[in-house]
């Protein structure tokens, strides 16, 4: 037999229950309903060579480094100097950011017969290429919300 005390305990339990799971089916349709959270990544290529071609730079993560693949990417123009290339609505988050002069227009990076590239190339931290390409840590940056804003400096490896 339950006494008026217990079933008080027990009404309040089931009522906290129906709360918490209220507020559980509230807080799912509002993450269904929010915007993801994004950011801007404004990235300042410095060193370009001159106005051929476009700029172009990829966000990736640890898997998609150095590859083709890279989850976000954005072009400008070319112009001598620097140049101002801004990703929009990437993540928060660790990435590294990869970038060249494709001053063909080939949305290759354009490589001689020893596999050295032929156009200017850059990593964010302006990550050191000893012997090959840097290190995801080396280059590895966070961003966040609202805008990030990083600079980066193409290096052209053969003489022009």
């Amino acid at each position: 037999m339950m006494t008026q005390c217990q079933f008080r305990n027990a009404r309040c339990a089931i009522v906290g229950r129906a709360a918490v799971g209220g507020s559980l089916v509230a807080l799912a349709v509002l993450l269904a309903v929010a915007p993801a959270a994004a950011a801007d990544l404004a990235i300042t290529v410095a060193n370009v060579a001159n106005a051929q071609g476009k700029v172009l730079v990829a966000v990736c993560t640890p898997e998609t480094f150095l590859g083709p693949n890279c989850p976000y990417t954005a072009a400008e123009p070319a112009r001598p100097g620097s140049v101002t290339v801004v990703v929009h609505k990437v993540p928060p988050g660790t990435y590294a950011v990869q970038s060249f002069h494709d001053e063909n227009q080939n949305l290759e990076l354009d490589r001689n017969v020893l596999g050295l590239p032929k156009e200017g190339v850059g990593f964010s931290n302006d990550a050191p290429m000893r012997f090959g390409p840097p290190r995801y840590a080396d280059a590895a940056l966070t961003v966040a919300e609202p805008v990030t804003r990083t600079t980066l400096t193409l290096r052209y490896l053969i003489e022009r």
